[in-house]
C-alpha cells in the first residue's frame, strides 16, 4: 500500500467538479483501489457522492491511499492530480 498526505489549497475544498474529474481519472486505474481519509472518515475515491459528503475545505489534512496493481506508479499520477485541481 502506498499512501500520501495533502493539504488542500483550493480555497473552495474538494468540489463536484473536480471530484468528478478525481473518480473519473481513478476508474481508469484498474486493479488499483484508491482512497481517501479524513480524520476517522474514509471512502473509495471512485464514489462521487462519498467524497462530496466528506466536506473537505481549503486546510484540511487528507491522506490518499493505493492498493493493488501498479500502486507506485497510481500513486505519483493521483498526487500529481492533486497538486493540478487541489
Amino acid at each position: 500500500m502506498k499512501k500520501f498526505d495533502y493539504v488542500i489549497t483550493d480555497p473552495v475544498g474538494i468540489h463536484a467538479r473536480p471530484a468528478g474529474v478525481l473518480a473519473k481519472e481513478v476508474k481508469n486505474y484498474e486493479g488499483a483501489t484508491v482512497t481517501i481519509t479524513k480524520g476517522d472518515r474514509t471512502v473509495d475515491v471512485r464514489k462521487l457522492m462519498a467524497i462530496m459528503g466528506m466536506g473537505i475545505k481549503q486546510g484540511d489534512t487528507v491522506t490518499v491511499s493505493v492498493d493493488g496493481a501498479n500502486e507506485e506508479e497510481v500513486a505519483a499520477k493521483i498526487e500529481e492530480f492533486f497538486k493540478t485541481y487541489f
